[in-house]
């Protein structure tokens, strides 16, 4: 028997001090395998732990071991074995809040996206390169783990589906036909994409928090018109695409919930908390439509959740699509001046300031601010798909007694660590709108910061987020972009430090985690 694809690591959740991980391989045969494991590569107290059939096609099957460690004084370091492939992971000390990283955008949109980079996995390497030097106990991944555009082009069934009028598209079947194609597609999709080296390496090294968005799926799901999505190929399609997402993303069996779903949500959005620290991860597609991006039967279970944290003083929240970002009505008119921008601007349409979505984002922002002074906790939004780093900020005046953290919302954007970034022109134009103050409401209002040291308010290149405690219990963002990019150069001119490797950190810190007020 021989792993075909994995090991990745995923976070289950923590509990008390049980620090809880899920192990996915895919094999090629029937064979048992157990998987080995212990911590501080001692070898005389392992455990060995049998596998868990999440899905079995051809010769093919997908297994999931479980393992719970748990917390000391120390961080420890976890060795295991399966298949013959040993990896380690890096668990933190009890009471720590988690260091990670943060991608999205694994992928390309469009073949000519390939043609734009050298390296399609450079970033990658970096990451891996940076938990070799300094662990990281999460990797949180925002989106777009996988790009299953090729679906239209690389599929006959689909292709000729696509290719029909929209009054056929919306008639047809989903056939049995387009079932085994779309199946085939989705789980090889998945194998191909993480089994090469450099993404590999890191899904092996850290325990992932996934999410989808609309590339886990098809380019735009959820904001077709009503015909369309209602269609029996496109529900066939999500349905299939679903599934593979909980088998490879949430490594879930058949049947089987996140141990840490929200009760009553009829979606795929989980939170955590680590002591000081809470981790929310909203699913933003699954009940999406041009008129909503999560249902009121997903919202609910949020806010009940939120409403029943106690001892939080630092609440991220994980939104696959930007809630902060320059006005999409300006760029879209502005985009339409130029020819060949009709990726970018799906982008934009689907996005929280599409109009249909800005009364849904006003509330949001309501709850969250509602929420900061209530309990005078920092929130920090974490986010993505934009191919762009950015940050942006939520202010209000509204309550002029209430506690100055709790008034303004960091939103920290990173995208993508594959998807190369927008031309220049397009950077421009962002760059032109980024400086704008919109107003959310009396008294609120957001913009784009610029980076510290440089008047951009856009990082133009690829590039990952990482969350780093410091021992004040202030987290510090840093995103890290390859100095060999020109654009980056002009953004970060600042020579290397003795003994720095040759990337460029850009820094901001973003937070404060402490108790009460900063």
């Amino acid at each position: 028997m021989s792993v075909v694809m994995g090991p990745v690591l995923a976070f289950r959740g923590l509990r008390g001090t049980s620090w809880d991980i899920s192990v996915l391989v895919v094999v090629d045969d029937d064979g048992a395998m157990p998987l080995e494991w212990g911590t501080d590569a001692g070898r005389a107290h392992r455990t060995t732990t049998e596998a868990v059939l999440l899905h079995e096609v051809d010769r093919f099957r997908v297994l999931r071991f479980d393992l719970s460690v748990t917390l000391r004084a120390a961080a420890q370091q976890v060795t295991y074995a399966v298949g013959g492939i040993e990896e380690r992971f890096t668990v933190p000390r009890d009471g720590q809040p988690p260091d990670c990283a943060y991608t999205s955008c694994n992928g390309f949109s469009n073949p000519r996206d390939m043609k734009k980079v050298a390296d399609k996995n450079e970033r990658w390497k970096h990451l891996a390169g940076k938990q070799a030097e300094s662990p990281m106990h999460l990797l949180l991944m925002g989106g777009d783990q996988v790009y299953s555009d090729s679906i239209w082009e690389t599929v006959p069934a689909f292709k000729k589906w696509s290719g029909s009028n929209a009054r056929k598209r919306r008639a047809a079947a989903f056939t049995p036909e387009m079932q085994a194609a779309a199946d085939a597609f989705y789980f090889n999709l998945y194998v191909d994409r993480w089994r090469q080296p450099e993404p590999r390496q890191a899904l092996a090294r850290i325990p992932t928090v996934m999410m989808w968005d609309d590339h886990d799926i098809f380019d735009g799901w959820g904001s077709y018109p009503p015909e369309d999505q209602a269609s029996a190929v496109y529900q066939g399609i999500f349905e299939v695409a679903r599934k593979y997402f909980r088998i490879f993303q949430l490594q879930l069996a058949p049947g089987e919930s996140h141990p840490f779903t929200l009760p009553g949500h009829t979606a795929f959005s989980y939170c955590y908390q680590f002591g000081s620290v809470a981790l929310a991860v909203l699913d933003m597609r699954s009940d999406r439509s041009q008129s909503q991006v999560l249902s009121e039967t997903s919202w609910t279970p949020f806010y009940d959740w939120l409403d029943g944290l106690k001892g939080c003083t630092h609440l991220l929240l994980m939104s696959s699509i930007p809630v902060v970002h320059p006005d999409f009505g300006a760029m879209e008119r502005i985009l339409g001046i130029f020819p060949g921008q009709q990726e970018l601007e799906d982008d934009l349409k689907d996005h929280w300031l599409s109009r249909t979505h800005k009364t849904e984002r006003l509330r949001l922002i309501h709850r969250l601010l509602n929420y900061a002074r209530e309990r005078a906790c920092r929130v920090t939004i974490l986010s993505g798909d934009v191919h762009v780093g950015a940050i942006g900020v939520i202010e209000s005046t509204r309550t002029n007694d209430a506690p100055e953290n709790s008034q303004v919302i960091n939103q920290l954007t990173s995208s993508g660590i594959v998807h190369p970034s927008p031309p220049g022109m397009m950077l421009h134009f962002l760059e032109s709108l980024g400086d704008n103050v919109l107003e959310v409401d009396r008294g609120i209002t957001t913009r784009m910061l610029a980076f510290p040291g440089t008047r951009n308010r856009f990082i133009g290149t690829r590039n990952w987020l990482e969350l780093q405690h410091d021992d004040q219990d202030r987290i510090w963002a840093c995103w890290h972009v390859p100095t060999e990019d020109p654009q980056t150069a002009k953004k970060t001119p600042a020579p290397l430090a003795p003994g720095e490797k040759p990337y460029t950190k850009v820094i901001h810190p973003c937070a404060k985690a402490a108790a009460g007020p900063a």
